[in-house]
């Protein structure tokens, strides 16, 4: 794709792909990859599961490109499916009992005072309470305090209403704490 067509907004984009041109959607690709690659990064164990999971989302993105409306913009309509595709991961690896890495310290959940000195064991001990948590607690959680996203948007790309977004992170945090202070106590 050429600089001219780099400005193109990704409604338009849509639109050239749908006609045929696999350029535009590359472009697309180069657009939001770093975004993906994020939301994936919250979930993969390794690059190479990383480089899986942004795979899939851009190939679900390309084979459900016809049911984009263009009713949000085509970042949110794209993180809505990466969100999935994260959601099944999560759900797919809490089936299998594979242990889950999580970068601990990009967390912003408030934990006890005993956890906020990042030792070693504190850290275990909330890695271990992370994966307690059910795939669509976890989500809920990563969307509004990993990605910063607000209320709204955790909302539109989860497909729920705010108030189950609020209800899911409260509940969320909730099980968190119970899960910690058992690690804490037990570990």
């Amino acid at each position: 794709m050429d600089s001219a067509e780099a400005g193109v907004p990704d409604e338009r984009l849509v639109e050239q792909v749908r006609a045929g041109n696999g350029a535009a959607y590359e472009e697309l690709i180069r657009r939001h990859k770093q975004k993906i690659f994020c939301m994936a990064a919250r979930i993969a164990r390794d690059s190479l599961e990383l480089e899986e999971i942004a795979q899939e989302v851009f190939v679900k993105a390309y084979e459900k490109l016809a049911s984009y409306r263009g009713d949000a913009p085509f970042g949110h309509w794209l993180a809505r499916i990466a969100t999935n595709t994260c959601y099944d991961y999560l759900r797919k690896r809490k089936q299998r009992r594979v242990e889950v890495s999580v970068d601990l310290h990009e967390w912003k959940l408030e934990a006890p005072a005993e956890t906020q000195g990042t030792e070693p064991k504190e850290l275990a001990a909330l890695a271990r309470a992370l994966e307690g948590l059910r795939p669509d607690e976890r989500m809920v959680l990563t969307l509004l305090e990993l990605e910063e996203k607000s209320v709204k948007e955790t909302a539109y790309i989860m497909d729920i209403s705010e108030g189950n977004v609020k209800v899911r992170a409260h509940r969320a945090r909730k099980a968190l704490k119970v899960l910690l202070e058992k690690e804490l106590n037990h570990g």
